[in-house]
């Protein structure tokens, strides 16, 4: 039971990060106390340990871990905090799975805003609460001047696998099998280049950043029996289908008219020299199911609000040398090979 509360004083959001913020005394236990705590709060995190004690799930676990460096850290659609929260829930969700918790480790630079802070731990609380999914433990540390770039978040999530669903996995593709995406592609990659320094559209471009475990729960609702599920997030749909061609043995082919692409995207991609199909994507997701379930999952899809746009864009195909082929909206056809170096930088 605690007696007296040691941070009488509210912590000053007009200053800035400084080393002591993170050397483990009282400066940074007000921190965490008033700014992530408070953003965060909940029954695990009530506690204040070092650790989170839950309850076992019944079900296979899922585990996962992210890194976000994004640059800038806000951008139409979102910032680095709620795009750390929406990231690492999807990667659970790929599994077929049900996110229970999600840690959080924040490496903040001195001098970062503690404003810009708040703005950050505000975004991520709001995902998670919308999401029902709790931040339940975390750490801060801070990295002296010049050597970090405002905020770096490692974001780690558990989830469960309900009991009689498969789960989705990326060698388990086959020959006849659909291809079906939740989405019009390239809309954060787009939203992230379109902030910075000196490139400007005439429409704003918004990150699609967001969670998509509820989704998913209707797909495997209505089909338990995925074989692939994968956000196509750095090198996009064509490199996430080139890494699935890899882990199955097999090819893809898919149809250019088919695939959903924003105009506004499409636009800037094309004044900017770069594909859509190799930008990232945080809020969209490909499906690979077996041809008798096609129908029903797409249907389900298209009645969940992240799944409206929702397309049938190519099928699996028995290929031997791993391609991925395009026919094109002049007839003609493209090899989508894996992306080659870093198109854009420091997405996520």
């Amino acid at each position: 039971m605690r007696t007296r509360n040691p941070f009488p004083k509210k912590l000053d959001l007009t200053g800035r990060v400084e080393l002591t913020h993170g050397t483990g005394g009282k400066v940074m236990a007000q921190l965490v106390e008033q700014l992530f705590a408070a953003a965060f709060d909940n029954r695990y995190l009530a506690q204040r340990n070092d650790q989170a004690v839950v309850e076992p799930p019944v079900g296979k676990l899922v585990m996962t871990t992210d890194g976000y460096v994004v640059s800038p850290i806000f951008f139409a659609g979102g910032n680095i905090g709620s795009l750390a929260v929406h990231g690492t829930i999807n990667d659970i969700a790929m599994a077929g799975a049900r996110p229970l918790y999600l840690s959080s480790a924040f490496i903040l630079e001195e001098g970062f805003p503690l404003a810009d802070l708040k703005r950050v731990v505000d975004a991520m609380a709001k995902a998670a609460m919308q999401a029902g999914v709790p931040i339940v433990t975390g750490d801060t540390k801070v990295v002296e001047r010049g050597k970090g770039d405002g905020v770096f978040i490692t974001t780690t999530g558990v989830g469960v696998i309900p009991v009689g669903v498969t789960a989705p996995s990326g060698d388990r593709a086959k020959p006849g099998d659909v291809v079906l995406v939740s989405g019009s592609m390239g809309d954060h990659g787009v939203a992230i280049l379109s902030q910075r320094e000196g490139l400007s559209f005439e429409t704003t471009i918004e990150s699609d950043s967001a969670s998509l475990h509820t989704l998913v729960a209707d797909m495997v609702t209505v089909c338990p029996d995925i074989h692939v599920l994968r956000d196509p997030t750095r090198g996009g749909l064509a490199t996430t289908l080139n890494e699935i061609a890899w882990q199955s043995g097999v090819g893809f082919k898919l149809e250019e008219r088919a695939i959903p692409v924003k105009p506004q995207v499409a636009a800037a991609c094309e004044l900017l020299g770069i594909d859509p199909l190799y930008v990232a994507n945080e809020g969209k997701l490909l499906a690979i199911v077996a041809p008798h379930d096609a129908d029903k999952v797409l249907a389900a899809m298209k009645a969940h609000p992240l799944g409206r746009d929702s397309a049938r864009v190519g099928t699996v195909i028995e290929d031997e040398n791993g391609f991925v082929q395009l026919e094109t909206s002049f007839g003609g056809s493209r090899i989508l090979d894996w992306l080659a170096g870093e198109q854009l930088p420091r997405i996520c």
